[in-house]
């Protein structure tokens, strides 16, 4: 068994790929490494092809992670097949996923911060977009990113762990 996983916000040039930067790197010391796939994909078409904006890629490698190579794509229909689970960054974004969302897909739709443990949210439960606001604000998404991108690994893990093996000839 394996997930893969699609992380969404408007635009794919600050939550999304930031997200994504962020579950890939704390994914790197997980067993399940092998197991886990991701992209990111934006509701909106407005910046197809371009990279994060400059601060989410600043404030990501100020931590650590590298999403420079990474590059926004609007979500398709087929992502509803082609993702186990599809993480939408706001309300306003899950609400687009939902309305895109055809009835039998395979997709999971939930929230970013429905992965962040309760101590740490302070009961935020959406990540703001930090597109009209300065270095604080991209510091704070990723302070945000962090431990539910955490939770989130940690329960793909559980999932993953539980499953029972294929045993089936290949």
């Amino acid at each position: 068994m394996s997930q893969s996983i699609l992380f969404v916000c408007m635009g794919n040039i600050c939550r999304s790929p930031t997200a994504e930067g962020v579950f890939l790197a704390q994914l790197q010391n997980s067993a399940f490494k092998d197991r886990i796939s991701t992209d990111s994909g934006g509701t909106h078409g407005y910046h197809i092809d371009h990279p994060p904006d400059s601060r989410a890629i600043s404030v990501a490698a100020e931590n650590g992670v590298d999403i420079a190579q990474l590059r926004s794509r609007k979500v398709r229909q087929s992502d509803f097949e082609d993702f186990d689970l599809i993480i939408a960054m706001d309300n306003n974004n899950l609400d687009i996923l939902e309305g895109l969302q055809t009835r039998g897909s395979r997709s999971e739709l939930k929230l970013m911060l429905d992965y962040l443990p309760e101590d740490a949210g302070r009961g935020v439960r959406e990540v703001p977009d930090p597109y009209y606001g300065d270095s604080s604000d991209f510091k704070y998404m990723y302070e945000l990113l962090v431990p539910a991108c955490a939770g989130l690994l940690k329960a793909v893990e559980l999932k993953l762990g539980s499953a029972v093996p294929d045993t089936k000839d290949n």
